[in-house]
Order: structure tokens, then C-alpha cells, then sequence
């Protein structure tokens, strides 16, 4: 009897977060949603699927996967990996809520890096690809695999020289995206082997970054001076602006939500060269906005009203632009609390899981 009131109570948790039955949410095939697999033992993916997001997106850090250096790096099977269960979890769960799921595939062990903390790029990018080629095999329903987002920021793609504003790049500066070129163009190739339904999310690039989306895009070069091959380009739009394609320009090679239509014009002029991705369509894989209170992410928070607006206004906006493939929140809930109390309010849901406006912005969009 203990057992089938402890299994109700956390049913009834989960039935209390739900809009009532005859809200229907709108599913659309761009809505993509970070969170968590469970939360207190409780599956989330029904409120993935009440919402109505289609894509639920998730980490896989090969640092923490094959700490050791696998004898046969593109077999799953290798006993150097060890596999994430909570990403089989998912696998599993997405598939039962009618969801793809996306993996960004990240940070680099020490064995690859000499011996470098896991920002560090790997010495040979050809290990990297080997890693996603496991990585595909291990998990063959999964066709969206992005390539270490927000590269273009020093505190996760190392290494790494900041660029100094509004001028182009030294030769030291260079360095990372190059590496970074090197790196996703070999994964390319890695992913297309193991199925032509992979889809490649590359680029890297965040509203602002260490060096500008704009110079970060135009040294997206391989040794023979082409870009790197992508199928998406992978760009997190964070704005301190409700978003709309009639504001101007941020400069300075920035580009925020606002500036996506500035964005893809860079990406024709330096990315679709040489027969290859031609008209590229934006993976927007993490977009939010803090709420409440100040916090120690962010320069800025609005009100709950604000988030809810500026989620609509996103997710209008990608709705009926054909270039972007998708548009992720991140994330579910609001961080939990901190004792300085500057932890992000970034959910649909606060951290006790109630329910904010942006929740029902977001299952309305």
C-alpha cells in the first residue's frame, strides 16, 4: 500500500503541472526544450509532450565518456566508453512522446588535448570524429548531433586569443576557429558515414562570444581555404530585446534574435562557398530569458510578463521563417535556489514547478 500511495503522490505531482485537458498544445516540429530526463523519480517527458515540443536536446561530453583512450575508437563497444545511462533514458523517453532528439557533443579528455582541461580542442580532430562515429552507432535513432555550441567563447573552446573589437583577426586569433573548422569537418564526414540521415549542427557561434559571430564566421576555414561542412548552423541568440526583424542592428559583429536575418547574410557571403552549404538553416539550440532577479549569468532579468512576450514573439518568428530548422528553450525549470541568491530564473517552470507564463507562451508558439 506504502508503495502505491508514494507512486500516486508523484503522478498527481506530475498531473498538477498540466494545463487543463482541452488546451490543446500546439505541436510544431521546431520546438526543441532542454530539461531534465526525471525529476524526483518522475519521467518529463509528458511535459515535454504537453507542451508540445518536438526535439528534446541534450549533453554528451566526451571528456566524461572515455576518460582512457579506447583500443577501437569508433566502436560503441570498446570498454575505454562509458555510456551515460541517463541518455539512454532519454533516447528512450523522447521516442515514446513522438520527440527526435538532438546531442551536442562536447569537451575533450585529456589523453586527446595534452593533458589540458576538457575546453581544450583535441590535438587531432580525427579523435573527435571517431567519438561521434561511436556515438552514432550507440545510439542510431538520434540524427541531430551538434558540434561543441558557443565555440566562440573562451571559457569553452580553448585555445583561445579574444578578439579585439570591430577589427579582423591576428593569426593568433585565428586559431580557434580554424581548429574548430577542423574538428566539425571531420566529424562531418564521420556522422555521414555511419547514416546520410545524420544531420551536422556546426558553427558554434553565441549572440556576442569572446570573438564576434561575424569573425568567427569568416574564419571558418580549413587548411585549403574552404569552410567546413555543416547541414545547420548552430547559433544561441540571447537578447536583452523582445525579438523582432525590424529592430537594428546590434554591430560589432554581434547578433542577437533580432539579428538573424543579418546573420544569414554572413553566412551566404562566407560559408556557402565552394558547392557547400548553400543557404545554411539556423539550429537555434538555446534561447531563454532570465526572470525576478538579478543573477550570475546574465547583465539583465525582466518579469515573468516579459519572458512570456519575448518567448511568443521567438517562436512567431521562427514559425514562419523557412531558415530556421529549429528554436530551443533552455531551460525547463528555473535553477534551483543559491545562498546569494543569484541563481537563473530561466525556465517555463519555476524550481518547485509551478508553472510561468512562458509556459503556456511556449505551448502556445
Amino acid at each position: 500500500m506504502r508503495r502505491i500511495l508514494l507512486c500516486t503522490a508523484a503522478v498527481c505531482a506530475l498531473l498538477a503541472l498540466w494545463p487543463s485537458a482541452n488546451a490543446l498544445a500546439r505541436a510544431d516540429p521546431k520546438k526543441a526544450i532542454w530539461g531534465p530526463v526525471t525529476r524526483n523519480g518522475v519521467s518529463q517527458f509528458p511535459i515535454y509532450q504537453d507542451l508540445g515540443a518536438k526535439i528534446y536536446e541534450i549533453g554528451l561530453g566526451w571528456a566524461a565518456v572515455a576518460p582512457t583512450r579506447p583500443a577501437d575508437p569508433t566502436n560503441p563497444n570498446d570498454p575505454a566508453y562509458q555510456w551515460p545511462a541517463e541518455l539512454d533514458q532519454a533516447v528512450a523517453g523522447a521516442a515514446s512522446a513522438g520527440m527526435r532528439v538532438s546531442i551536442e557533443l562536447t569537451t575533450a579528455p585529456g589523453w586527446a588535448n595534452g593533458g589540458n582541461s576538457s575546453e581544450f580542442a583535441p590535438l587531432d580532430p580525427s579523435d573527435f570524429a571517431a567519438f561521434a562515429q561511436a556515438a552514432a552507432k550507440r545510439y542510431p535513432s538520434v540524427h541531430l548531433w551538434q558540434v561543441w555550441a558557443e565555440a566562440s567563447r573562451a571559457e569553452i573552446f580553448k585555445p583561445f586569443v579574444h578578439e579585439r573589437r570591430d577589427r579582423p583577426l591576428t593569426a593568433a586569433m585565428k586559431r580557434a576557429p580554424h581548429k574548430y573548422a577542423a574538428m566539425l569537418d571531420a566529424t562531418y564526414g564521420a556522422l555521414k558515414a555511419v547514416s546520410r540521415s545524420n544531420l551536422v549542427i556546426g558553427g558554434g557561434t553565441f549572440t556576442t562570444g569572446d570573438i564576434s559571430a561575424l569573425n568567427w564566421i569568416k574564419n571558418l576555414r580549413l587548411p585549403n581555404g574552404k569552410p567546413p561542412r555543416m547541414d545547420l548552423f548552430g547559433h544561441n541568440p540571447f537578447t536583452a530585446r523582445t525579438p523582432s526583424f525590424k529592430d537594428p542592428p546590434l554591430g560589432h559583429g554581434f547578433a542577437d534574435f533580432s539579428d538573424l536575418h543579418v546573420l544569414t547574410g554572413w553566412l551566404d557571403k562566407y560559408l556557402g562557398r565552394a558547392g557547400r552549404n548553400h543557404k545554411l538553416r539556423l539550429f537555434l539550440a538555446e534561447f531563454s530569458a532570465p526572470t525576478d532577479h538579478a543573477n550570475y549569468e546574465f547583465n539583465f532579468h525582466v518579469t515573468q510578463a516579459v519572458q512570456a512576450k519575448w518567448t511568443t514573439a521567438a517562436y512567431r518568428l521562427a514559425d514562419h521563417w523557412s531558415r530556421i530548422y529549429a528554436l530551443g528553450w533552455f531551460s525547463l525549470y528555473d535553477d534551483d535556489p543559491r545562498p546569494d541568491g543569484l541563481q537563473v530564473n530561466r525556465g517555463l517552470l519555476t524550481s518547485t514547478g509551478k508553472r510561468k507564463p512562458a509556459y503556456f507562451a511556449y505551448r502556445n508558439g
